[in-house]
């Protein structure tokens, strides 16, 4: 089964073709800059690559570029667009409604754009993608994977806020989670590679955004990100964790208003506000060449993330395996280095040489006497996209 999976953001298209179950990846590309003057179209088979600078109007044309792309002679790896029996889309926002693998019909995009208010930078792209790969893929099963459905298994005690019951049953106020896909990708490569069902995971997922998610035999337990996507770490532009009197003494004493904030927490802050840069390659030289303030930035950042192991590892009664994911994870010695210092206390104990080791694989940083395992697996959301489409066909 021939099935392209979509991850539509509000400038970008992100896709992979995947023959299942051999889970063998077709083609892949990334559309970027839609709706500016010059879009980038970048596009990737066994055989060729081809990159395009041309105008991308619209998410529609976007779509049609790929579809062209599939089928052309030269670069194609379809004869046409029938070929695709499925299109599986990310959709960050599933609500307290969707906690698993969806068909989609006119009712779930009726609910995905109910849920626009709780991930409006999201959604509203994710939508537009469905929409679209509707008419151009008309004869294909359209599916949604929910990135908030994984944490669904969190119980009550992690999941509510200490507010009267009506905020969480009128107004939909609770803790979602996030990164859900990439979470479930990977613990379950890390049970795997463990030959553990029964085992006390914690996955961290650093990249721009950034969670953690404690993973008690193969279900999400706790996870850093709450009801939106700008709780706990320190992150590329946003703030992490912050105490809300911040908010009161800024809107109350200098008349910031709700929007200034929101853009100056999500936009302006974290490690781009800490240092002007929010690439963290930019601040681990910068740092290594003696820039005090990335220095600090690095160290605040590793320090929020031992804080949620512990606290996981407190939850959990204890830790089988340490998981680093994501561009950061995969791809920082340094933060890996700085975030698994001094946690001998825990079984954490990193080996300096293994950690500087790139490569794609799933491989194992600690030392031998260590008692919990560190490990690297590269996250594939797509293939777990593709995977969750399956199953639900099958």
């Amino acid at each position: 089964m021939k099935i392209l999976i979509i991850n539509s953001g509000s400038s970008s298209i992100k896709f992979q073709l995947i023959d299942m179950p051999a889970e063998t990846v077709l083609a892949s590309g990334l559309i970027e800059r839609i709706g500016l003057e010059e879009g980038i179209v970048n596009y990737k088979t066994d055989q060729n690559q081809k990159k395009i600078l041309q105008p991308i109007p619209t998410h529609e044309f976007g779509l049609k570029v790929v579809a062209d792309l599939l089928q052309n002679e030269e670069v194609g790896v379809i004869k046409n667009a029938d070929e695709i029996e499925a299109v599986g889309h990310r959709v960050v926002h599933g609500g307290k409604k969707f906690t698993q693998t969806t068909l989609i019909n006119q009712s779930v995009k009726d609910s995905i754009q109910e849920l626009f208010d709780l991930a409006p930078l999201h959604n509203p792209a994710n939508l537009k993608g469905i929409e679209v790969a509707e008419n151009i893929f008309d004869k294909a099963q359209q599916i949604a994977v929910f990135d908030t459905s994984f944490h669904q298994t969190m119980p009550e005690k992690a999941y509510k806020y200490a507010l009267a019951d009506d905020f969480y049953t009128e107004k939909d106020i609770r803790v979602y989670g996030f990164h859900g896909i990439s979470h479930k990708y990977v613990s379950e490569k890390a049970i795997e590679y463990l030959g553990k069902k029964d085992s006390k995971i914690i996955c961290l997922h650093l990249g721009n955004g950034c969670s953690a998610t404690a993973v008690l035999n193969g279900k999400s337990i706790d996870h850093s990100l709450g009801f939106g996507p700008n709780e706990g770490f320190i992150m590329g532009t946003r703030t992490g964790s912050l105490d809300q009197g911040i908010i009161f003494y800024l809107m109350n004493k200098y008349n910031y208003s709700a929007e200034e904030l929101n853009r100056i927490f999500t936009k302006e802050s974290g490690m781009l506000g800490m240092t002007g840069f929010s690439d963290l390659r930019d601040i681990e030289d910068r740092a290594e060449k003696g820039d005090e303030k990335c220095q600090l930035a690095l160290e605040m950042n590793a320090y929020r993330i031992k804080k949620e192991i512990g606290s996981y590892a407190a939850a959990m009664n204890g830790l089988d395996a340490l998981v680093f994911t994501a561009g950061i994870g995969e791809n920082s010695d340094i933060i890996r280095d700085l975030v698994c210092r001094d946690m001998d206390y825990f079984g954490i104990e990193l080996n300096p040489e293994l950690n500087k080791i790139r490569a794609k694989e799933i491989r194992e940083i600690q030392k031998e006497t260590a008692r919990v395992k560190i490990i690297v697996i590269p996250t594939n959301e797509e293939l777990e996209i593709a995977k969750q489409t399956f199953q639900l066909l099958n």
